[in-house]
């Protein structure tokens, strides 16, 4: 009896050792499947990084072309460009296009704002307190904001009294609203130097904050330059640019980047741009 009882407690065991063996292989083989899903994964991400970093490379051939006629021009058209078995599309803007955080005039920054949507007292708060962000001193222009003015709206920090280091930074600027500067971010510049932007390049938002363009003045240049879509514009090329690419898989998987770069000129030894600014993916 006891001998049976014996084999009957050995059969259990055997059982569950089975049970916890098989358990066990069921695991691993989860985990194994997990592994190689993901393996495939971040392989399909590094093909798709480097196809657009492909494109940054051939948008700043293109932006140098020998061929006059065959140059790219930085006014954000699309560029297809098949890489491997990526789908690459390029745009490019030419910096001097943009409205430019360091030296626009207040005409041109009200008139910016008021284009995205500002009311027009909101628009002359927003733009007196960037101008007062990159003046010395500590005496706030009227509408404008010094730290007084910030400390009185709670914040922790004052203006950098000092040109703009980023364009990130104005999203700092007293008035600044989320929604505002979703819609002015994408034509600002800390690189052009210019009181307005160039209308060869410019982007509807940027054309509608130039004074007096007004919005028959702007559609009039947009239609220009849709007519001449094959050749440069008359201005020509700038040297600092921002490249946005976005390269797309077969299976779907997507990376995308934007670079702003200033070239160097192609010469022997030399690197043919500087990057000024880089950030992957669509997060601010």
């Amino acid at each position: 009896m006891k001998w049976r009882q014996r084999r009957g407690v050995a059969l259990l065991i055997v059982l569950w050792g089975c049970t916890l063996l098989a358990i066990m292989l069921g695991g691993f083989a989860a985990l194994a499947r997990t592994e190689g899903l993901q393996a495939r994964y971040q392989f399909a991400q590094v093909r798709a990084h480097y196809a657009a970093e492909a494109g940054l490379a051939r948008a700043v051939a293109g932006l140098q072309s020998p061929d006059i006629d065959a140059r790219w021009i930085a006014d954000g058209r699309i560029y297809p460009f098949d890489f491997d078995d990526a789908k690459v599309a390029i745009s490019i803007v030419d910096e001097d296009g943009k409205v430019d955080l360091n030296a626009a005039s207040n005409d041109v920054l009200v008139g910016l704002f008021k284009a995205a949507g500002a009311n027009d007292d909101a628009a002359r708060h927003v733009a007196a307190a960037i101008q007062d962000w990159r003046r010395p001193g500590d005496a706030a222009s009227p509408n404008g904001a010094k730290k007084a003015q910030y400390e009185a709206a709670g914040l922790g920090y004052g203006p950098r009294n000092a040109p703009f280091a980023t364009v990130e930074e104005a999203r700092m600027v007293l008035g600044m609203t989320p929604a505002l500067w979703a819609k002015v971010e994408p034509v600002l510049t800390i690189w052009s130097g210019r009181e307005r932007p160039n209308t060869e390049h410019a982007q509807p938002l940027a054309l509608a904050a130039i004074p007096g363009l007004g919005d028959n003045g702007a559609q009039a240049i947009l239609a220009q330059r849709n007519q001449s879509r094959g050749s440069l514009a008359s201005g020509g090329n700038g040297v600092t640019h921002t490249i946005r690419v976005e390269a797309i898989l077969d299976d779907g998987t997507r990376s995308s980047l934007t670079s702003t770069i200033r070239l160097r000129g192609i010469r022997s030894g030399n690197q043919p741009y500087a990057v000024l600014r880089w950030r992957e993916g669509d997060a601010e």
